[in-house]
């Protein structure tokens, strides 16, 4: 329906007539004619997906102020970064609360929706935006009107598949669904069974990241936490600073921040082990018989749970800005280790050269929630994970999630002494002679910055 009346050459007295011709309220917003007026159906007759639309007089009051509201500025959010959900995406507010500076992102958040609501206005809030990237929350509204959790996944199903027919090359980054709790009509076991109905709907889909921030806000009993969730379903200032951390490594990895160069120079006496640039001195080195063997135990044990591709000959990624399977790659100054499509995948990513004798390592890393990763010291791994979430150092008092965090190895006489941010992880942890550095991939996304090695 928008069209540039100078393109066009289309009168204002014919626009006029256009517009008392459709019935619908138009707004000029610079080139771009955006549509006001996005109806909410009176009934649940004809349209897509299945379970509760709300229709009570105060959300149809919202769906209409957002949309009025929304006209004005559909052309300035022409690319921008999509945000689709409730109230809790509404929460937000228009300027994300300063967190993401410098970011071109829109807020398409109205409090109280749920999954099939979101389907239905899906074209005119987001896609018609034509978005850069889309960040989704969604599910919690379609519990308390008692959707079954296999209905709010079958919404979310057809959500991806409009977004992936109009966008093919459109990234989604899906947040799952937040804890709650039972006096809020959702209770932890359903939310649960939502998450990993909705990790198996995409299973497989590289244009998905399936962000766990149900992990990130979870206490012991699978229900939100009263500081960071007052009311057990809305974030408070809190909450909002940890969900901006856990979004901002992924929004990076798409290329949408941190689009600058790491400028950082060793200090005397180290050396670069990745020149921020490319994997020049990396590659996979040939899968083990024993790590065969008991990969294809745990695969065959659990089909759905991990891939573990093995490698039948050294590769070298010389050169390359991504290795062989896309899980690798350079992205300005970080050694980005993605997150899988297929949920767990294990991969390690060698140095091409060994290092014998004594040696210090330093580097940084930045996980998302529950990202589970390894720095392999020659041989034995060294854990490197969100470690508050994943473990096993969950004590530590220094870690910063969702932000960098430096990792230290003393290797003296065969024995690592690791430290993270300064405090001891491993006080006394044995290492062969010689054998490379290595990085793992499990689950999550970890990314590094910084490696370098100075030899003692």
């Amino acid at each position: 329906m928008s069209r540039n009346d100078r393109t066009f050459g289309i009168s204002a007295l014919r626009i006029a007539l256009l517009l008392l011709t459709a019935g619908t309220t138009i707004l000029h917003t610079g080139s771009l004619f955006a549509q006001a007026d996005v109806p909410l159906p009176a009934t649940d007759d004809g349209l897509p997906g299945a379970g509760p639309i709300r229709r009570y007089d105060w959300f149809q009051n919202l769906w209409k102020e957002l949309h009025a509201k929304w006209a004005k500025t559909a052309a300035s959010d022409q690319g921008a970064v999509v945000f689709l959900g409730d109230s809790i995406t509404q929460g937000w507010g228009d300027d994300f609360q300063g967190l993401f500076p410098g970011m071109h992102f829109a807020n398409r958040g109205i409090s109280g929706d749920t999954t099939r609501g979101m389907l239905i206005r899906l074209k005119a809030d987001v896609i018609d935006l034509k978005p850069k990237a889309v960040v989704m929350l969604m599910g919690t509204n379609d519990l308390e009107e008692k959707a079954t959790p296999e209905t709010i996944a079958g919404n979310l199903k057809l959500i991806i598949a409009e977004l992936h027919k109009a966008a093919p090359e459109t990234p989604i980054v899906l947040c799952l669904v937040f804890p709650s709790s039972e006096s809020k009509s959702r209770p932890a076991d359903k939310i649960k069974e939502i998450n990993r109905l909705y990790s198996k709907a995409v299973r497989g889909d590289a244009l998905v990241t399936v962000l766990d921030t149900w992990t990130l806000f979870a206490n012991e009993k699978g229900d939100a936490k009263a500081e960071e969730m007052p009311d057990l379903l809305h974030l408070n200032e809190v909450g909002y600073r940890k969900w901006a951390g856990a979004l901002r490594p992924v929004l990076a990895t798409l290329g949408i921040m941190d689009t600058e160069k790491d400028k950082f120079v060793p200090e005397d006496g180290f050396t670069s082990l990745f020149n921020g640039t490319d994997l020049t001195g990396w590659g996979f080195r040939v899968t083990p018989e024993a790590t065969r063997t008991s990969a294809k135990k745990w695969m065959a044990s659990d089909p759905e749970g991990v891939v573990w591709p093995f490698v039948d000959e050294p590769i070298s990624f010389e050169g390359k800005t991504m290795s062989s399977d896309s899980r690798y790659r350079a992205i300005h100054g970080r050694l980005v280790v993605a997150t899988p499509p297929e949920g767990r995948r294990i991969q390690q990513l060698y140095t091409t050269e060994e290092f014998s004798g004594n040696f210090t390592l330093k580097l940084e890393f930045r996980a998302t929630p529950n990202a589970d990763s390894g720095v392999f010291i020659r041989e034995p791994q060294l854990q490197c994970r969100d470690y508050p979430l994943a473990g096993p150092y969950k004590t530590l008092k220094s870690y910063k999630a969702g932000d960098w965090n430096e990792l230290v190895v003393e290797v003296r006489d065969g024995v690592a002494y690791c430290t993270c941010n300064g405090e001891v992880i491993e006080q006394a942890m044995k290492v062969p002679a010689t054998g490379p550095i290595g990085l793992e991939g499990d689950r999550g996304q970890m990314e590094y910055r910084r490696i370098r090695i100075r030899r003692n």
